[in-house]
This record gives structure tokens, C-alpha cells and sequence, in this order.
């Protein structure tokens, strides 16, 4: 059973190069199904009869949908993804197949993709410290994340610790 709620992101036509993207560059996901423009479309669209007008897909198992309905509504930072990352590695995979072809670092670990829609990628490390208690350590761990673009998981348990000068 799917869950009764996904989350609704829209494009300027690019809704199903966008999926491919986001499953290519997390690695896990489907395109679940396509749903046309109807020929006579009461909708205003700039996009004709037959272009996908729904792109329903599938990320990590999170459903998604993609709506081609046009340049009035552009994304901004206000919504981002959050996505957690086990490792470096895979923070380090993640970012730079997200921020490929157009897309930009960002402050404190975020970024855009190329079609300018924000993510975080999250190392679980940095949630498990956040969530010990230790306020000084966190308040370190939080100066050195203000200063970073790409999250640094060792330089952040360092700050954390005090480790660092």
C-alpha cells in the first residue's frame, strides 16, 4: 500500500527530466506513471495536448509528483528536500551528482539542483550529535556548519569535541 500523501513539485515543462535526474543522482526511485495534457485541455497551459502534464515517481521510497504547469511558479528556499546520508561518501555522491550540470552549492550544506529546487543533505552523524545534550559541543559543531557549503562530517565531530583551534 502507497502512502495517501506526496509531496507536489512544479516544473516548466520538465517534470519527467527532473524525475530521471533525482533517481539517477540518489540512486533508488521509479517513475510511476505519466499523465498527459488532454487534447482539448481546460487547463491554462502553455503546454500542449499530449505533453506530460503529471510525472508521478517515486524517491527512496518517498512519493512524488511532478506537475508541468508552467514559468508562473518557480521554486525557491523556502521548500527543500531533506535527504540523510550515512557517510561522507555518500553526502559527497549525492552533492555532487545533485549540484551537476547547473546546479549550486549553498550555505550550511544546501544546495540547488539545476532546476533550482533546494536539498539538504544531512550526514546522520550531525542528527545524533544534535541530539546528545551536549549544548557546548552542539553550539561549536553549529559555527563550523554555518561556515561550510559541502558538509565536512570529520571537521563537524571535531568542532563537537573541541577539537578544533
Amino acid at each position: 500500500m502507497t502512502t495517501p500523501i506526496a509531496t507536489c513539485l512544479w516544473f516548466d515543462g520538465q517534470a519527467e527530466e527532473a524525475a530521471q535526474f533525482y533517481i539517477s543522482a540518489l540512486g533508488e526511485g521509479s517513475i510511476d506513471s505519466i499523465t498527459p495534457y488532454p487534447q482539448d485541455s481546460p487547463f491554462p497551459s502553455p503546454f500542449p495536448g499530449g505533453y506530460p502534464m503529471l510525472v508521478e515517481f517515486t524517491l527512496m521510497g518517498q512519493r512524488f509528483q511532478g506537475l508541468n504547469g508552467g514559468p508562473m511558479f518557480p521554486f525557491t528556499e523556502a521548500v527543500s528536500i531533506s535527504v540523510t546520508c550515512k557517510d561522507q561518501s555518500e553526502l559527497d555522491r549525492r552533492y555532487d551528482a545533485l549540484t551537476a550540470d547547473g546546479g549550486a552549492p549553498g550555505p550550511c550544506g544546501w544546495l540547488k539542483d539545476r532546476f533550482g529546487l533546494s536539498w539538504q543533505l544531512v550526514p546522520e552523524e550531525l542528527i545524533a550529535l544534535q541530539k546528545s545534550g551536549n549544548a557546548a559541543g552542539i553550539t561549536r559543531m553549529s559555527a563550523a556548519l554555518m561556515q561550510m557549503q559541502r558538509l565536512d562530517i570529520a571537521a563537524l565531530r571535531a568542532a563537537f569535541e573541541g577539537k578544533v583551534e
